[in-house]
Formats: structure tokens, sequence, C-alpha cells
């Protein structure tokens, strides 16, 4: 659905991007992540065809930017981070201009924006001017504005930004719900951890450079190669007898006690740790905690990022 092969977009001597590579299939979710100025939004522009990138190719459903703009913006539907609302219109009246603007048919119009504010959660404000919403509610907006046309490819630039809790809540659901709908989707944030939930591919740009691609089990694999279990016995004076216990698991590779808990290293990341806990009960450890390390994006984007941006 979205091919790019070395894009690269410089101004003067600044490099803007430089060789970003992806591979979207139908369905996809990708998180784009990286700090302000990264490369993000230079990045979807050019997808959207909106920006002409100093060489490189990106595909869009099979069509190139190059040759095929039209046919792509039929296809795509770009969400910027901030975009403007008039005045002076309804949310239902605001949806039909732009229905007009797609060339759907007048006789459809309304009844397609009932539709999307409906998948929006938005319909108990149809009649609100669009002026006065809130951030979350102008970004679910925005959102029903750009799936009027039902386009196959999404391009969210910092949806999140900007939202309270609950409507950051809201919007991953909203997007997990796209994604299920078969759309490829394209979704950039700074807010790191945010995304590990809703995406099942992930970027993480620095300085331009594309220096991480991949599932986002395999992204966080990268950063911890090894399987961890933290176990915090229910007594504390029984922390070295359960460190002791537990490495004689063959699945064990290491145990080391960290702040009031046996941190257990598995030897496969795979491996089933259900007879671990067996094990210590069975020895008279009552346990009150048996997880495993957590890990999340904002951790793998600042290994990932450590140092990345010298090398531009």
């Amino acid at each position: 659905m979205i091919k790019t092969s070395q894009l690269t977009k410089k101004y003067d001597e600044m490099v803007a991007i430089r060789d970003i590579d992806l591979d979207l299939g139908q369905g996809d979710l990708f998180g784009f992540i990286g700090p302000n100025g990264a490369g993000k939004t230079t990045t979807m522009r050019i997808i959207a065809t909106l920006l002409t990138p100093t060489y490189g190719e990106a595909y869009v459903c099979g069509y190139s930017i190059y040759t095929h703009p039209k046919e792509i913006r039929r296809l795509v539907g770009y969400m910027p981070d901030f975009f403007g609302v008039y005045d002076d219109m309804t949310v239902i009246e605001y949806l039909e201009f732009f229905a007009a603007a797609y060339r759907i048919a007048p006789h459809a119009r309304r009844k397609r924006c009932d539709e999307m504010l409906e998948v929006v959660d938005l319909e108990f404000k149809r009649d609100a001017y669009a002026n006065t919403l809130s951030r979350g509610q102008t970004q679910r907006l925005g959102l029903a504005r750009v799936l009027l046309h039902d386009p196959a490819v999404l391009l969210l630039d910092e949806p999140l930004s900007g939202l309270d809790p609950r409507a950051r809540i809201e919007m991953r659901a909203l997007m997990r719900r796209l994604g299920s709908m078969g759309k490829t989707i394209i979704v950039s944030s700074h807010i790191l951890p945010e995304l590990a939930d809703v995406c099942n591919k992930v970027g993480i740009i620095d300085s331009g450079v594309l220096i991480a691609n991949n599932d986002v089990t395999a992204i966080i694999r990268q950063v911890r190669p090894d399987m961890v279990i933290l176990i915090e016995p229910a007594q504390a004076k029984q922390l070295d007898q359960a460190a002791k216990i537990a490495s004689q698991d063959s699945i064990v590779k290491d145990t080391n006690i960290v702040d009031g808990m046996v941190r257990v290293t598995l030897r496969d990341y795979d491996a089933d740790y259900s007879s671990l806990s067996t094990l210590l009960i069975n020895n008279g450890i009552a346990i009150r905690r048996f997880s495993e390390e957590e890990i999340n994006l904002e951790s793998a984007f600042m290994a990932f990022t450590k140092g990345a941006g010298a090398k531009i």
C-alpha cells in the first residue's frame, strides 16, 4: 500500500530526511516516532504528494508520486497537526463543504457526513459551530473530514498532540477501529509510549534518518534481547532463597536481586516460564509479584537515538 525507496529531501545544505525506506501493507498501523523536527511531517507530506522529494521514490497503492499524484490524492486522507475550521459553519456544514470538494454526489453527501460523524463519535455536536469544539473534538472532526472519500491510506500527523488524557484514549480507540477496517495508517507522534498498544509496526526517526523500522515486538527485542521476569516474594527475608530456587530451573540463565525483587533472565525469550512460579510455590515461597520486566517505546527510542544525530 505504501512503499518508499531512498526518500530524501534537502533544503540547500540542510537534510530534512535521508534515504527513508518504508514498506507497509493493507491494515498496517505504523507508528512514526521522533522528536519535533525529526522529519516525520516531511515524509508524510511527500507521501501525500504535497511536497516533492529531492530524490528517491514513493508509491501509494502502486501509484508513483511523480506520475500519478491525482490518483494518490483520491486514495489518501491526510490530517495535519493543526488545521483551521470556519467560524460561521456548523459541524455538519463543514463536512458537507468538504464532501462537495471531494465530489461526492449531492444526494449522498448528507448521509455520508452523518455516517462519518458516527464513526468518530461526534453526532452529538452535529449542529454545533465548528469553532466551539474542544481540541479533542476538533481532532475527531478533522478525522471525519479525511474519511469522507473513504481513503485506503490515512496519514495522521500528531493526532494525539494537545489532547487531554480522556481524548487521547478515545483517539487511540478510534485508530484501532480504523485499522480493523483494513485501512493502512501512518500516525506520527513524539508522545512515545502512547503508540505501543495501537500500532503493529513502528519506525523511529531522528535527525532525518530512520534508525529503526520493524514490528513493535521486534523493536523492543532489539533493545532487550533477553526475557526478564521480576519476582517479589511476599516475605522480604526470602529474597535470597527465592533467587537460589529460581536458578535451579533449566529455563533460567541468570538471577540477581535488584530493588527488593529477584530479577530472572531466561535462556529463551519465548520460553514458557510458568514452571518457575510452580517451583517457587512448591518450595514454600509465597509470591507477591511475578511479571515480565516492562520496556516501552520510550526506552526503545532513547536506546536507538543515543548519538544518532551526530551521524548526520
